[in-house]
């Protein structure tokens, strides 16, 4: 499922600093010189820091102090030098030791080795591989198709069943290697993208497996604050009650929809992902909203951009109940939902037991209309 999660540099946790030794970052891109520049953000304490380098033949070194934990960052190619951007990339993970960053050509395709969390992340890079390759294809596919196939209905379920295996194919990759690297800060990475679609009897029994190390790093330990969040929202629970304000400022609680079926969709208008899937989610409104079906959106939309969040509820046609308090991924609903990437949604019972998670597409159909039969 392409989606959008709480990874980009500016939302990664800010983490507190303490000083375990020094990073040295080196490496060769090419043979490039002046005035290409290579570019290194991290967060600390809160704060995006950003260092540069001229390339000299293709060398650059970076150092600095590591933290207590490994710290995730990026690595960016500017050839220009006019500043960082995200075309040409790589992440990497700061901590104490050398860390080797070498490619005949492009940062992206650059080999990373020389501490054990990198070694390790490349490690789950090439046991990707084959996932990257097919949802490249599949996209490719998509694009190929004209305009008037890609409206097809019979389009949109072959691709939707295609991007389901891949994504199960994923889930399942991400699952053995928690399993097989217990001690790894790669693991935790890999237990956050599978927490997006798994449910807490899946996820718990995997966070306990990871070695005390792990757990009691910084990063450990908010994993392990979320899992409370996690199972409040599992499967046959009682969804947690919500108040949030809708398009006219006016509070609404999730409680006031009791007696119906309710989907609750976290979403957002800067989500693409989210607006790909809107009408998917208007089809399935429009079908069933007679048998005591409704929709809850809350959508993580950020501060300010009020006009936008309704801008997109009118031209994606959502006519259904819209929350939000503006307060992009510091949503106060998103964080009870233990929400880390969108588009999400739960599908709650008239007694608000949650039922459905994740439902896309044809799943959310072949679920309502399991619900309510055929109409």
């Amino acid at each position: 499922m392409k989606k959008i999660v709480l990874m980009a540099i500016v939302s990664l946790p800010a983490l507190a600093f303490a000083q375990t030794g020094k990073y040295i970052v080196q490496g060769t891109i090419g043979n490039l010189n002046a005035p290409a520049k290579i570019y290194l953000q991290s967060r600390q304490a809160g704060k995006v820091q950003t260092d540069s380098a001229v390339l000299v033949n293709g060398k650059f070194q970076f150092s600095g102090n590591a933290a207590a934990s490994p710290t995730m960052a990026y690595l960016q190619l500017n050839q220009k030098g006019t500043g960082p951007g995200y075309h040409d990339y790589k992440a990497i993970y700061l901590e104490n030791g050398t860390i080797n960053v070498n490619s005949k050509d492009t940062l992206a395709s650059a080999t990373v080795d020389g501490t054990k969390t990198n070694v390790e992340n490349a490690k789950f890079d090439l046991a990707h591989k084959p996932i990257d390759a097919a949802y490249a294809a599949l996209e490719a596919k998509q694009k190929a198709a004209s305009p008037e196939e890609q409206k097809t209905e019979a389009f949109e379920k072959a691709s939707h069943k295609a991007e389901k295996e891949i994504d199960a194919q994923d889930a399942a990759i991400n699952k053995q290697f928690i399993k097989d690297n217990p001690d790894s800060f790669i693991s935790l990475n890999a237990l956050e993208s599978f927490a997006y679609s798994a449910d807490y009897v899946d996820i718990a029994p995997l966070y306990n497996g990871l070695t005390p190390a792990i757990k009691e790093s910084e990063a450990g330990k908010k994993f392990g604050e979320r899992l409370p969040k996690l199972k409040a929202v599992a499967l046959g629970a009682v969804a947690p009650e919500f108040a949030e304000a809708d398009t006219a400022g006016k509070i609404v609680n999730l409680s006031s929809f009791r007696g119906k079926y309710v989907l609750i969709d976290f979403w957002a208008s800067w989500c693409g992902p989210c607006r790909h899937e809107n009408p998917n989610v208007v089809k399935a409104f429009n079908h069933y909203k007679g048998q005591k079906f409704t929709i809850v959106g809350v959508s993580l939309d950020r501060p300010g951009a009020k006009d936008k969040w309704l801008a997109a509820i009118h031209k994606d046609g959502l006519a259904w109940t819209q929350l939000s308090d503006l307060k992009f991924w510091d949503s106060k609903t998103a964080g009870l939902y233990a929400v880390r990437g969108i588009p999400q949604n739960f599908l709650l019972d008239p007694d608000g037991k949650i039922i459905g998670k994740n439902l896309r597409g044809d799943d959310l159909e072949d679920k309502l209309a399991e619900i309510f039969g055929k109409i």
